[in-house]
């Protein structure tokens, strides 16, 4: 039975939303259910679930919808108490100092109470995140703006305002930030250091920031710039100079590290100039460009070929050592025994890589990595239209699904909060008997599921299991982005996956290169 109940103007944030609608659906009487803004194509999609229109009719973008299905009417008496009961644990006022509500209503009761401030966090409706994106600036605020659905013209203008301040818009569409060592949104624990960090991917930047933490060296501040800033060559990177110019005033920051998906040609040059004017080592990475040392002859630069190449090219400057490039941290011995052991009990017709992410940068890596070595790798995200799958729901060949990508998260948490997103897709797709290779990540830090690998597991031994019933083997590799300062613990997640038979490797890169190896021998067998 299905029931939508609907609370007029009353807008929550989407991490609120993924967390209500997960623990609405692990209550045993709830069949399935779903928390989110009542916009036009989740109204949709209710009506096209089979929820009673009626529910819902007059509802609009800015009204909280909760859809909860349940067996019987009286679970369904249960979940809506349960779902009021979780709104008013939201709404209630928590005590500050002198007994006071400490969860102000405004921008200004937020700077009255929290005495020198210098930055806010904003996720509101589109329509409503620029105004109020304006309003922390003109107080001398920087900006993070969680928000999405902000006009292009609406960041223009205020990125633009900003830069003629000195202050930051980090975003729309920013989810990662490490600012003084505060990690902001979805972000992780590592160490204070001395390298600062711009990045325009916020997977990218927490992978480069858990790189460069465990191979010894720290983080200054990790800016996040939002997706269109340098891709976009009207918004001109803004954000991105700004921060290299912040980077290079910054006494505690002694090296610059560049993350971004391809930019424009002009913004890029931009960004090389405002390298090369901050006069302080950098390390400049373009997911998917190849890279460009003639564009800074002078060596000031460096230039990375991949995420941990990137990581390391940084962590070396700002420990003053010699970078040496490798593919593997294992010796050549230690990695041809290793494919050995994971190809031995492959079945004749095992031939597919299969990549199944919860974060985009790293699915972007990956399926950048396995076309350019394969030259057919279907992903959701590729750039060329003869290797998008037709059907996004459903592997062909080799592919790299992002599963956090808008296709599957609509009206759904995002697979790094809930991994029901992806693990369905693994237990959907594990009687393929063509499969040789599964190609995770977990992604662990604040904001992420408490266990990720512990829910992946189940999923990964029963594919394993399905390949070991038709006679096969799957090999499964994985990486881990993450520290031993996050709450859900790296080493214990790795310790989960390598219990089920998963490799576990040192980065998302280095999985990537072990899937391309044991297709080779697989292929040459």
């Amino acid at each position: 039975m299905k029931k939508v109940l609907v609370r007029k103007d009353s807008y929550f944030d989407s991490v609120f939303l993924m967390l209500m609608s997960k623990e609405l659906t692990g209550r045993p009487e709830v069949v399935d259910a779903n928390v989110a803004m009542g916009t036009p194509m989740n109204l949709g999609l209710l009506s096209d679930s089979g929820y009673p229109v009626a529910d819902f009719a007059g509802a609009g973008a800015n009204d909280l919808i909760i859809a909860i299905d349940c067996a019987t009417v009286g679970g369904l008496e249960t979940a809506a108490k349960a779902a009021e009961a979780l709104l008013a644990r939201k709404a209630a006022p928590r005590s500050g100092s002198g007994g006071k509500a400490a969860n102000p209503r405004d921008l200004s009761g937020a700077l009255e109470r929290i005495e020198g401030a210098n930055v806010a966090v904003i996720s509101l409706p589109g329509a409503y995140a620029a105004r109020e994106a304006r309003k922390a600036l003109e107080k001398g605020l920087h900006v993070m703006l969680f928000s999405d659905n902000v006009s292009l013209e609406d960041e223009i203008a205020l990125k633009t305002y900003a830069r003629s301040k000195g202050l930051l818009v980090m975003g729309p569409d920013c989810g990662t930030a490490l600012i003084n060592g505060i990690p902001l949104c979805f972000a992780n624990v590592v160490r204070r250091g001395t390298v600062g960090v711009v990045a325009a991917s916020g997977t990218g930047l927490q992978e480069v920031t858990c790189l460069i933490d465990r191979f010894g060296a720290g983080v200054s501040q990790g800016i996040g710039t939002g997706g269109r800033d340098l891709k976009n060559e009207k918004v001109g990177g803004l954000t991105m100079l700004t921060g290299i110019e912040a980077l290079a005033a910054d006494p505690a920051t002694d090296t610059i590290l560049v993350i971004s998906k391809p930019p424009a040609p002009v913004v890029a040059d931009k960004v090389v100039a405002a390298l090369k004017a901050a006069g302080k080592p950098a390390v400049v990475h373009f997911i998917g460009l190849a890279a460009d040392a003639s564009k800074n002859p002078e060596g000031t630069i460096r230039w990375a070929t991949n995420l941990e190449e990137a990581a390391r090219m940084a962590a070396a400057l700002a420990r003053k050592e010699r970078y040496e490039k490798r593919t593997f941290d294992l010796s050549d011995a230690e990695i041809h025994a290793l494919i050995a052991r994971e190809t031995s009990r492959m079945a004749p017709g095992q031939k597919w890589i299969r990549g199944y992410f919860t974060g985009g940068t790293l699915a972007d890596e990956a399926w950048i990595l396995l076309h350019g070595l394969t030259g057919a790798v279907y992903s959701n995200n590729q750039t060329d239209p003869a290797f998008v799958p037709r059907d996004p729901m459903k592997s062909t060949g080799h592919t790299v699904v992002d599963l956090g990508d808008d296709a599957f998260t609509v009206g759904r948490p995002h697979p790094m909060i809930d991994p029901s997103t992806r693990t369905e897709r693994i237990d959907a797709e594990r009687n393929d008997a063509e499969i040789a290779v599964m190609l995770v990540d977990v992604v662990l830090g604040y904001g992420s599921h408490a266990d990720p690998a512990g829910a992946l597991v189940p999923s990964l031994v029963g594919a394993r299991a399905a390949a070991a019933k038709r006679g096969g083997y799957l090999a499964v590799v994985a990486s881990i982005t993450g520290t031993s300062g996050d709450f859900q613990g790296f080493e214990k997640q790795k310790a989960e996956l390598e219990a089920a038979g998963v490799v576990v490797m040192p980065s998302n890169y280095q999985a990537s290169m072990l899937a391309v190896k044991i297709m080779e021998k697989v292929i040459a067998k």
